[in-house]
């Protein structure tokens, strides 16, 4: 239903420009300090949409953001133990 969204990292020359990257999808945060913004766009433009914001005259740098590719599932230590059948390190010998 919802379209994959992947994020895009950009690194500014200056903020003053920020407001343009409206064109190339949702701005998500813009850092004052260290002068990148993170804009999200579908997944299936995302190549398009680096090397037409790499062109711009005030981009220092784009970078894609790597989160949907990464695993959120964390198993915890306990849980771990738990299915163990020897929790406190005896071996059947």
């Amino acid at each position: 239903m919802f379209p994959k969204r992947q994020g895009i990292i950009v690194w500014l020359h200056s903020l003053k420009h920020s407001k343009h990257l409206r064109k190339f999808g949702n701005i998500h945060y813009v850092s004052k300090r260290l002068k990148y913004a993170v804009l999200y766009c579908d997944m299936e433009q995302v190549d398009e949409m680096m090397k037409k914001l790499a062109s711009l005259p005030f981009v220092k740098r784009v970078e894609p953001s790597y989160r949907p590719f990464l695993k959120l599932e964390f198993e915890s230590k306990g849980e771990k133990e738990k299915n163990s059948s020897y929790p406190l390190g005896y071996s059947a010998e």
